[in-house]
């Protein structure tokens, strides 16, 4: 069979770093002192130091790209559905073009993309992301666009893996892959601690990937899909009338520790030298690093990007592969996962070349 590679990953974020804003205003928006409390000792212990996002979560900014969050977010009158896609309609674009001009693709490059993969579970339009790649890049008409939506923090691996499709059913293929989310835009008003914990990690960002079929980057070995049964609900996202509206059990980490230690993974887990896991949150790594037995230091890089940049969705793994991508040496086998409704695990071997 055709080998696949991930040649090259390039991410971005928006300018605005909003973690410590965001910990005083959801804070404040509590109204039970005990949960100001408790909130308060968890964004402590949350071991990210910052995240960013388009808004901007200072007054009076003057800056014509970025929009006033404190405009937005005004307690008693957080924003419909429809103000919060029209933002998404104005801020997603450039976000996209300063992940995928990262990327550098030279003209032979640009010539040979076949397929545009997208990524994105926080904003819907149409003629969306994937007509403003292929005019941005000026791709040709007949590029073929597919794009991956709501499928939360995992659907990347599943883009690398219809790209793999796509590359061993034509070895010419050439595949760019963006992966951009806006999540700050789905911030709720509520008094549920456990919701607010939840917008605690969350963030903006995009990566943009080029997969071919060139012996360079990440070799695509295989994909694999762990689901754990009974967890339907743990994890739900659904389209409400003030925006995106996510339920994000605290039983997550435990189902996805116990249901990866009694996986054929555990036993395999010796092999595999890069642990490129998807950041969720601390608990998460925690669970995945006791689940299946790891040494302390095999998430370091997951743990950087939860520090350096949150939980940006289906972005986030990619920040992952991006630093390892740097670091790795040759010959170095790894497993990507990533985690999300269902409950689901969905897993990738790579081996670097």
């Amino acid at each position: 069979m055709t080998p696949v590679f991930l040649n090259r990953i390039a991410t971005a974020v928006p300018e605005h770093d909003v973690h410590g804003a965001f910990v005083v205003f959801a804070e404040r928006m509590l109204a039970d002192p005990r949960l100001r409390t408790v909130f308060r000792r968890m964004a402590s212990r949350a071991n990210i130091a910052h995240r960013y996002s388009f808004l901007d979560p200072h007054n009076g900014s003057g800056q014509f790209s970025s929009h006033d969050a404190n405009e937005i977010y005004r307690r008693g009158n957080f924003p419909d559905t429809a103000r919060r896609m029209d933002l998404f309609e104005q801020s997603a674009p450039a976000l996209m073009r300063k992940a995928v001009d990262r990327l550098a693709l030279d003209e032979k490059e640009r010539s040979g993309i076949t397929h545009v993969l997208v990524t994105c579970c926080t904003g819907l339009y149409a003629p969306g992301l994937d007509f403003e790649i292929v005019d941005h890049l000026g791709l040709s008409a007949d590029v073929e666009r597919t794009m991956v939506g709501f499928m939360g923090c995992y659907a990347a691996i599943n883009a690398l893996k219809l790209a793999r499709h796509i590359v061993r059913s034509d070895p010419k293929a050439g595949v760019l892959m963006v992966n951009l989310e806006l999540c700050t835009l789905h911030f709720q008003e509520t008094q549920e601690l456990e919701q607010v914990l939840s917008f605690l990690v969350f963030a903006d960002g995009a990566a943009a990937s080029l997969i071919t079929g060139r012996e360079q980057g990440f070799a695509l070995d295989s994909f694999k899909v762990v689901m754990v049964p009974g967890t339907r609900e743990l994890i739900t996202w659904k389209i409400r009338g003030l925006g995106f509206d996510m339920l994000l059990s605290g039983r997550v980490p435990a189902e996805l520790s116990r249901a990866l230690h009694e996986d054929e993974l555990m036993a395999e887990r010796d092999d595999i030298d890069l642990w490129a896991v998807h950041p969720g949150g601390r608990s998460i790594l925690d669970a995945i690093e006791k689940g299946l037995e790891l040494p302390a230091d095999a998430l370091a890089v997951s743990r950087e990007v939860l520090s350096c940049f949150g939980n940006m969705s289906s972005a986030t793994v990619m920040f992952v592969l991006q630093r390892m991508m740097q670091q790795a040496k040759p010959g170095q086998r790894g497993c990507a996962m990533s985690f999300g409704p269902g409950l689901t695990a969905e897993t990738m071997r790579f081996h670097v070349v």
